[in-house]
């Protein structure tokens, strides 16, 4: 039986992979960090042995799938290497997998996980289905017809792919440690486009989406009126958000997601798009769009001590935490609205500090966190001060200082980042028995 070793397998997209593999009958093992992540409690319940960083870890026999984060240098790789082992990266591998099934990548600056997730939902219900979202879930199906994974822009290793169906949710300037400006984020998702083979479902609200060619048939959604597939008659309601859909002028009836905000819709009709291009069941769409759980660190909610709610949400770009807060908003507009910040990178915090002083100042209280330093960014030219200063009623919290928390009462504590945030959140948890 192939044996694979994963380098760094608590990455969500590489805890994911396992996941797949493991499910299709394949041995899997990895190593990472001792510290725990949310990603590990999966593989730990598919009894996938991990162990800590060692050159001892890898053994003849095996393939090696790397990290992103991981240089060649790596003990693992070097060692991998020693032994003329097959080594792939994380994305040069879900390539080669993809490549089995009728494969559809999700791919966008945000909204790429919640869309992938929802994609799965629903068409896991109507074909055999496997599929790998980015916040470490991963399911294998070896009969499977679809195959959705999450492709992300980073260092452009979303052009290993070349999926079947691309849907695309929007494109902005994010990763600004790689990326030079929006039209280099944008000359990427072309490229992508033009790997793409049989068609795209793409937001037509979006100014840079529209500017993409390809030859292919493209289905633009949202709520414009120049686009295909519309959604019409948005309302909360107690139960998500309602909303009424259109196809090239013909109705195709209401729809619910159990979701909030603007932004969830749109990426319903993503999936929604795809549906419709090939020709799935639009009443089973609808039911499976209706009991969606929505995905890990995405809007998750628990009720804690003094009647509060906690939020765990991924958003790190100023975009994604305007819509987050928005959603809670629209949720619990009679609640006061607690922001919990930690900055994800150096880069990205020192290219839109006034647009992250903007979308925090949509909450009424705010208190960051240290700028959490990555695998791929140790260090940086500024430190989370440089944000305090410009939010001067903003407070710095830490899992030492979580009694700054405490006091609210009838509140939503939402606690935003795509580092470790939680570890700051579970602190407060612990802090009042």
């Amino acid at each position: 039986m192939m044996l694979f070793h994963f380098v760094g397998i608590k990455g969500t997209g590489m805890s994911a992979l396992a996941q797949i593999l493991d499910d299709m009958g394949y041995q899997v093992q990895g190593s990472d960090v001792t510290t725990y992540y949310f990603t590990q409690e999966a593989l730990e319940g598919k009894n996938i042995p991990l162990f800590p960083f060692s050159a001892e870890n890898i053994r003849s026999g095996m393939t090696v799938i790397a990290g992103n984060a991981f240089p060649d240098e790596h003990e693992e790789i070097v060692r991998a290497k020693e032994l003329n082992l097959p080594i792939y990266r994380y994305h040069q591998y879900l390539a080669q997998l993809a490549g089995r099934y009728v494969s559809i990548a999700v791919t966008g600056s945000h909204g790429k996980t919640s869309t992938t997730g929802m994609t799965a939902h629903v068409l896991e219900a109507v074909q055999p289905t496997s599929y790998l979202i980015g916040d470490g879930t991963g399911k294998g199906n070896k009969a499977g017809h679809y195959f959705i994974y999450e492709a992300c822009e980073y260092r452009r290793h979303f052009l290993a792919y070349q999926p079947d169906f691309l849907l695309i949710t929007n494109i902005d300037f994010d990763h600004p440690d790689y990326y030079k400006d929006i039209e280099d984020v944008f000359d990427a998702f072309q490229s992508l486009v033009r790997q793409t083979r049989k068609g795209i479902v793409a937001c037509g609200d979006d100014i840079y989406v529209r500017r993409l060619q390809t030859d292919l048939p493209v289905l633009y959604f949202g709520v414009g009126e120049n686009n295909q597939l519309r959604a019409t008659e948005i309302e909360v309601t107690a139960e998500g958000m309602r909303f009424h859909v259109t196809y090239q002028g013909e109705s195709l009836g209401q729809f619910l997601i159990p979701l909030f905000g603007q932004h969830n819709v749109l990426n319903a009709l993503a999936v929604l798009g795809l549906c419709v291009a090939e020709g799935l069941p639009i009443d089973a769409v609808r039911k499976q769009l209706a009991t969606f759980p929505g995905v890990k660190r995405r809007f998750t909610e628990k009720e804690w001590h003094n009647n509060n709610i906690l939020i765990d949400d991924y958003a790190h770009h100023p975009v994604e935490i305007k819509a987050t807060i928005a959603a809670v908003r629209a949720k619990y507009p009679s609640r006061k609205l607690v922001a919990i910040f930690q900055p994800h990178t150096y880069t990205r915090t020192e290219k839109f500090l006034d647009e992250f002083v903007e979308a925090l100042s949509d909450s009424d209280d705010v208190f960051l966190c240290d700028i959490f330093s990555s695998a791929r960014e140790k260090k940086g030219n500024l430190t989370v001060d440089d944000l305090l200063r410009k939010l001067p009623d903003a407070k710095l919290v830490g899992v030492d200082s979580v009694h700054l928390l405490q006091h609210y009462r009838d509140a939503v504590l939402l606690f935003m980042g795509a580092g470790d945030i939680q570890k700051v959140q579970q602190a407060l948890e612990k802090s009042v028995v």
